[in-house]
């Protein structure tokens, strides 16, 4: 049974999941969100994280709903984890 690498966003606030994601790549220096955290500018931070840089992750740019883009943000890199 292969790591999840992404918690799923369903049932979470941005905050408490942004903050299970921090806890989660913890040695990435992930920065921790608080109510006036923009979630784009946030997840498009992501992208610079090693461990997300060849999992081709999604941008922010093209989604309204941050639980959208974090499901697909959770089915690309979990997909990946699985092979």
């Amino acid at each position: 049974m292969a790591n999840l690498l992404i918690y799923d966003p369903r049932h979470h606030t941005f905050e408490s999941w942004a903050c299970l994601m921090v806890e989660l790549y913890a040695t990435n220096q992930v920065p921790i969100p608080d109510a006036q955290t923009d979630w784009k500018l946030w997840g498009n931070g992501l992208k610079a994280i090693d461990v997300f840089v060849n999992e081709g992750i999604p941008s922010t740019d093209t989604f309204d709903n941050w639980q959208l883009w974090a499901q697909e943000l959770m089915n690309a890199v979990n997909a990946m984890s699985n092979n």
